[in-house]
C-alpha cells in the first residue's frame, strides 16, 4: 500500500489532502505539533468531514495514523519511507518542519535512493524556491537535492470555516468544509510522476494558477469581508456580505480587475471565457449559506493580508503593471484598514489587535509604507489612490460607494 506523510493535521491537511489520498487507497500519516490531536487520531483511526453545501454529506476518512512532531526520529523515519509527502502547516510554520524532512531525506538516500515528491499546500508564491532554500540549510552540502526531491507548488482553493467551541467539544476531529475538492499542482515538478488521484489537477504554468488563486479568489474573498464590515460592523457571515448588491457588484468588479490583468499576464492560460467561469463559480461559493464562513475568519490577519506581495497590494501592483484601472480593488485595500471583526468570544485576532492598537494610530502613510511595503515615490499611483480612498471612507465608512465614484472620475 502506498503511503503519504502529511505535515499538518489541520483544516486543509484533514479536509482536503488527507481525504483525497485516503479515498485513493493511500495510508495517511499525519505529523503534527499538537499531542492531543495526534493521540486522538491514533485512537479513532479516522475522522468525519461534514460537507456544508447545497448537497450536504458526511465523509468518513479512514486508514490514518499520526506521529507527534516532537518525536523527530520517528517522524523522519516516516518521511524516509513515504511514497509522497505533503505540507499544510501554514507559511509561518515551514521552518519548523525542514529539519524533520531533511533528516528523513538523508535516511532515504542511504536506504532506497528513490526520489521523493513533496506537495507544498501553502498558497504562497514561489513556494518551491522558498522551500528549497529552507530545506538546504539542514541537508549535507553534497546532498543531491535537485535530483532526489520534487518540490511541487500548488494552488489550494478549498474553504474551511471556523467551528465554534461547542462544535469542537462534541467531536474534536470533526471538520466542516465546502464540497470543493481540487489541488492544482505543478506537473513539471514531480520526479515520480503526478499521482493518478481524483482531485489532483496538474498544470504546466503553475505561476499563473498561484496568481489566479491569490489575486482573484483570496483578494475577492478578503474584499467581501472588508466591505461587509464597513457596511455593517455587526455583520457576521460572508454570505450576508455578498448578498448585498453593492458589495457583490464591487467585489465582482475587483475580481475582474485582477482577471483582466491575469489575461494580459498569462494569455496562453486565461481568456475571458475561462475567467468568467472561475469568477462566477467563486461568487456562488462565497454565497454558500450552509458553510457559515465568517467575516472574521476571511478578513483576519491584516498585517499579512495587506503586505506587498499578498492579495490586495499584490493585485494592485499587477494591475498597474498591466495598465488596468482598479478602483474596486483600491477600495477593498482602503476598507481593510478599518476591519475590526471579532471572534465568537468578542476578541480581535492577535495580529489585528496589534494593528489596531499600535500600527493604525501611526497613520495611513506609515501603514502604506511599513505594512503594505509601498514606496511613496516608486509606487506613487497605488500609494496615493489608496490614501485618498482611505480618507473618503474615514469621513463616512458606510458611504464607501462615494470613494469608488471619486476614483472613477
Amino acid at each position: 500500500m502506498s503511503k503519504i506523510v502529511i505535515f499538518g493535521a489541520g483544516n486543509i491537511g484533514r479536509s482536503l489532502v488527507g481525504q483525497i489520498f485516503s479515498k485513493a487507497g493511500y495510508e495517511v500519516v499525519f505529523i503534527d505539533v499538537l499531542k492531543w490531536l495526534v493521540d486522538l487520531l491514533n485512537k479513532k483511526k479516522g475522522y468525519r468531514i461534514e460537507v456544508k453545501d447545497v448537497n450536504p454529506e458526511t465523509i468518513w476518512v479512514d486508514n490514518i495514523r499520526a506521529v507527534h512532531a516532537a518525536d523527530v526520529e520517528k517522524a523522519s523515519l516516516e518521511v524516509s519511507t513515504a511514497d509522497i509527502v505533503a505540507t499544510a502547516v501554514g507559511p509561518n510554520n515551514l521552518e519548523s518542519i525542514y529539519p524533520i524532512i531533511a533528516r528523513g531525506l538523508v535516511k532515504r538516500l542511504k536506504s532506497e535512493k528513490r526520489p521523493l515528491d513533496i506537495i507544498i499546500c501553502e498558497n504562497i508564491r514561489n513556494s518551491s524556491r522558498i522551500f528549497r532554500d529552507g530545506l538546504s540549510k539542514y541537508l549535507p552540502e553534497d546532498y543531491p537535492l535537485d535530483s532526489m526531491v520534487g518540490l511541487v507548488e500548488t494552488s489550494i482553493g478549498k474553504m474551511v470555516p471556523i467551528m465554534t467551541e461547542e462544535q469542537k467539544k462534541k467531536d474534536p476531529l470533526l471538520i466542516f468544509a465546502e464540497a470543493y475538492n481540487k489541488i492544482i499542482v505543478d506537473r513539471k515538478a514531480f520526479k515520480l510522476g503526478v499521482p493518478k488521484i481524483e482531485g489532483i489537477e496538474p498544470k504546466d504554468n503553475m505561476a499563473a494558477y498561484v496568481d489566479r488563486k491569490l489575486f482573484i479568489h483570496n483578494m475577492g474573498h478578503a474584499a467581501t469581508a472588508y466591505l461587509g464590515y464597513i457596511t455593517d460592523p455587526e455583520m457576521k457571515y460572508i454570505w450576508q456580505a455578498i448578498e448585498n448588491k453593492h458589495i457583490r457588484s464591487t467585489v465582482k468588479s475587483a475580481m475582474w480587475e485582477s482577471g483582466e490583468s491575469l489575461i494580459r499576464e498569462y494569455p496562453k492560460e486565461f481568456n475571458r471565457q475561462n475567467m468568467e467561469e472561475y469568477i462566477d463559480d467563486l461568487i456562488r461559493r462565497f454565497d454558500n449559506k450552509f458553510l457559515g464562513d465568517t467575516l472574521y475568519r476571511v478578513g483576519r490577519d491584516l498585517p499579512r493580508k495587506l503586505s506587498r506581495n499578498d492579495r490586495l497590494i499584490g493585485a494592485l501592483l499587477l494591475d498597474q503593471k498591466n495598465s488596468v484601472s482598479a478602483p474596486c480593488t483600491t477600495i477593498a485595500a482602503a476598507a481593510a484598514m478599518f476591519f475590526r471583526a471579532k471572534d465568537e468570544k468578542g476578541n480581535l485576532y492577535v495580529k489585528d489587535k496589534i494593528f489596531a492598537e499600535e500600527i493604525y494610530p501611526c497613520g495611513i502613510d506609515y501603514i502604506l509604507e511599513q505594512v503594505c511595503g509601498l514606496d511613496p515615490k516608486k509606487d506613487r499611483i497605488v500609494f496615493q489612490e489608496i490614501k485618498e480612498t482611505y480618507q473618503v471612507i474615514e469621513a463616512d465608512p458606510k458611504n464607501w460607494m462615494d470613494a469608488i465614484k471619486s476614483l472613477r472620475k
